[in-house]
């Protein structure tokens, strides 16, 4: 029999500061990458880690690490709600001057990569370019981007937007983010909950890992998928006397709400500016057969 507590504590725990500092150099050897290609030179671009890493919730040890570079010279953007009908010169916006094509800054990060650690090193794929084990401290997924601006409304006179990044996948379209809102409201949340939001999910991502590698289950949930199921539950399900408890609560509220008769298409993102099951990219039913099967096999009633 497991003892579920003591499991589920120790699955909770945060990444330890020696693979914090894995991350940290493996951000800061593609940060000095980059620095030292010529054609990037002046570019205004930043550099920062995301996903897992970042908000720490990784559970895996020497995954990859999420690198953004993101190109600052001008934004894309989006009139959103009210502003839908508006010319973006309304809310400030002008034309951009700067001839730098995203293709270009794609090549340059690719050249400065290749640079660094060479050909062999390098795997380009549709959203990032990866940098394999060996080459830095931790792999690396470098994602190139653009700044992201989501106009929603205007208040006395002001535009309100929200910052985000916007990607181009080599296969077509685009897809925005918004990394930073996600990182202040997943740690508000954890302040909120007794700092369970985040040990919950570090532990039910590491529970999802043990039922596959036993055959308990054959599909994963994305890790990105768990943190904002788990931030769909309310604060009040967390912080109970014991973590059994919390992940009992949670695992319940996540499968009754994602029955056909749920609340599971008001669920959004981390970053609350969209909905999480109102597109192709999640299927809820997926999430309503894991909650059903960790219930299971936790032995819960």
């Amino acid at each position: 029999m497991t003892d579920w507590e003591s499991w589920l504590r120790t699955a909770a725990k945060r990444p330890s500061n020696n693979e914090i500092s894995k991350r940290d150099r493996t951000e800061q050897q593609i940060r000095d990458a980059l620095s030292v290609y010529e054609p990037l030179d002046g570019r205004p671009y930043c550099v920062y880690a995301k996903g897992s890493y970042a908000n720490n919730t990784n559970v895996r040890l020497n995954f990859d690490v999420d690198i953004a570079v993101e190109y600052q010279g001008y934004f894309y953007y989006d009139l959103a709600f009210g502003l839908e009908n508006v010319d973006k010169s309304e809310v400030g916006i002008v034309s951009s001057t700067d001839p730098y094509t995203r293709d270009e800054f794609k090549a340059d990060i690719r050249g400065a990569l290749v640079s660094a650690y060479g050909e062999e090193a390098i795997d380009v794929g549709n959203v990032a370019l990866r940098v394999r084990n060996g080459a830095t401290t931790l792999p690396a997924d470098v994602v190139p981007c653009w700044e992201y601006r989501r106009y929603d409304r205007i208040v006395d006179g002001t535009p309100v937007f929200h910052r985000g990044s916007r990607v181009y996948p080599a296969s077509g379209g685009h897809k925005n983010n918004y990394p930073e809102v996600q990182l202040v409201n997943g740690r508000a949340k954890t302040g909120r909950t007794g700092r369970r939001y985040k040990r919950i999910v570090r532990a039910l991502k590491k529970l999802q890992t043990k039922m596959l590698d036993e055959g308990v289950i054959n599909t994963e949930l994305p890790s990105y998928l768990v943190e904002c199921v788990v931030y769909n539950v309310p604060d009040d399900h967390f912080d109970y006397a014991s973590y059994f408890a919390d992940m009992r609560n949670v695992l319940a509220y996540i499968f009754n709400e994602t029955r056909d008769s749920g609340n599971w298409n008001e669920w959004h993102h981390v970053h609350e500016l969209m909905y999480l099951f109102r597109s192709d990219a999640f299927d809820r039913t997926e999430v309503h057969n894991f909650a059903s099967a960790a219930w299971d096999y936790l032995g819960l009633e």
